[in-house]
C-alpha cells in the first residue's frame, strides 16, 4: 500500500495464544476447528499463499476442522458492483483446490449461501459502538484504497460481519496475517461481551474466544513496494502463467544499490523480492541474498522468477485440470453450503435461545 498502516503488534490480545495453539495443535489437532476465508474479488496471489493458504493446507492435513468462507457479501463493501462474482467465486474455490485444500476434509462455502450466518450480524452489531468500528486501522487503510468516491455503512460493519463468519462455527482458531488482526479482536470482543450479557441458563459461555494462528512468513510486498493484493495490480497470481510472472517480476521496484542483501527495514523491495525467492526454495533469505550478491537488480529479479515459476508448476498443473471441470467447483459449494449451514442453524437458534427470543 502507498500509505500503509502499521501491523498491530505480534503482542496484540489476539496473537498471544498462537504459540500455546500450535501446541495445543500438536497434541491433538481434532480437538480444534478453523475458520478462514478470502473475498472473491480477483485470483489468489502469492501473498495469500505464503500468508495463510499454505497454512491451511498444513491445518487440513494435520486433521484440523476447517470451516473455509468464500465471502461473497462481503465484495460490496469497497466496490459499488459485484462485478463478475459467481466467475470470481468459482476461481477462487478453483484456486484452493489446486493449493491442496480437500472439500471431503474441508468445508468450503459461501456466505450467500448461508443465511443463518448473515443473521448473526444484528446482534453482534449491537455489542459494539461505532466509535471502536471507526477506529479500526485495517478499515481506516481499506477505506483509503476503496474504488467508491463514498464508503457505504458496509465497510464499518465488515470487522462485525467477518465475526459472524468465526463465530457462527464456533472457531478457536483463524490463520490470519498481522494486517488482520484488527479484525480478529472485533470477533474476540463481540464473543467476550455476547457471553457476559447472554450467559448460558448454567452460566457456560456460548461463543469461545478465538485465537491468530500467524504465518511464519513476514508480509510479502507488492511489485510497487506497497501491500501485495488482488485489487491493486501489483501481484502475481497463482495461476498466472510463466511469461506472465516473469513480466510481474520484472517491473517490480528495487533500488541503486547493485550489492543484494536481506535488509527489510533498510531495503524493503529487494527484500520482498530475496524473501520470496527464498520461501519458494525453502532456504533462509539471507543465503539466497548472499548466493546472488553483486548480480543487481536484474539478477534478482531473475532467480526470484525462477524459484516462482518452478514452485508453482504443479499448482498450476493442478489448476489447470481442475479447471476444466465448472460443474465440480459449483458442487463443492453446494455441499459446504450444506454442512455450513447445519452448524450455522443450530448456532443461531442457540443465540436466540439465550437471548430470550421466541423459537
Amino acid at each position: 500500500m502507498t500509505t500503509e498502516t502499521a501491523a498491530p503488534p505480534v503482542t496484540s490480545a489476539a496473537a498471544l495464544g498462537t504459540a500455546a495453539a500450535e501446541t495445543g495443535l500438536i497434541d491433538d489437532p481434532t480437538a480444534h476447528r478453523v475458520l478462514t476465508g478470502d473475498r472473491p474479488t480477483g485470483p489468489l496471489h502469492l501473498g495469500h499463499y505464503f500468508g495463510t493458504l499454505r497454512n491451511r493446507v498444513r491445518l487440513q492435513d494435520q486433521g484440523v476442522e476447517m470451516f473455509v468462507v468464500v465471502a461473497d457479501y462481503q465484495v460490496i463493501t469497497d466496490r459499488d458492483l459485484a462485478d463478475r462474482l459467481a466467475e470470481h467465486t468459482e476461481n477462487l474455490v478453483l484456486d484452493y483446490l489446486a493449493a491442496g485444500l480437500d472439500p471431503e476434509r474441508s468445508t468450503i462455502f459461501a456466505h450467500s449461501a448461508v443465511p443463518a450466518l448473515n443473521q448473526l450480524l444484528l446482534p453482534f452489531l449491537s455489542l459494539v459502538s461505532v466509535a471502536e468500528l471507526n477506529r479500526n486501522p485495517t478499515v481506516k487503510d481499506e477505506i483509503a484504497h476503496s474504488r467508491q468516491s463514498a464508503v457505504s455503512g458496509l465497510m464499518f460493519t465488515y470487522p462485525v460481519h467477518q465475526a459472524a463468519d468465526i463465530l457462527f462455527c464456533k472457531a478457536d482458531l483463524v490463520p490470519v496475517g498481522q494486517d488482520q488482526l484488527p479484525h480478529l479482536e472485533v470477533a474476540r470482543t463481540v464473543a467476550r461481551r455476547f457471553n457476559e450479557r447472554y450467559p448460558h441458563a448454567d452460566g457456560s459461555a456460548v461463543f469461545p474466544r478465538p485465537q491468530a494462528l500467524l504465518s511464519d512468513a513476514p508480509m510479502l510486498l507488492g511489485t510497487d513496494g506497497g501491500k501485495m493484493s488482488k485489487s491493486r495490480g501489483n501481484a502475481v497470481a497463482l495461476g498466472a502463467t510463466e511469461d506472465e510472472t516473469a513480466r510481474i517480476i520484472r517491473g517490480a521496484r528495487t533500488d541503486a544499490d547493485r550489492r543484494i542483501g536481506y535488509d527489510p527495514v533498510d531495503r524493503p523491495e529487494v527484500s520482498s523480492l530475496v524473501l520470496l525467492a527464498a520461501l519458494c526454495q525453502d532456504r533462509a533469505p539471507e543465503a539466497v541474498a548472499e548466493e546472488i550478491g553483486d548480480g543487481g537488480a536484474a539478477a534478482l529479479k531473475r532467480v526470484a522468477t525462477e524459484s516462482v515459476n518452478e514452485y508453482l508448476r504443479p499448482l498450476r498443473a493442478r489448476r489447470a485440470e481442475l479447471a476444466a471441470d465448472r460443474g465440480h467447483l459449483r458442487q463443492v459449494l453446494r455441499d459446504g453450503a450444506e454442512r455450513a449451514s447445519a452448524v450455522a442453524d443450530a448456532t443461531l437458534r442457540e443465540v436466540r435461545e439465550v437471548m430470550g427470543a421466541v423459537i
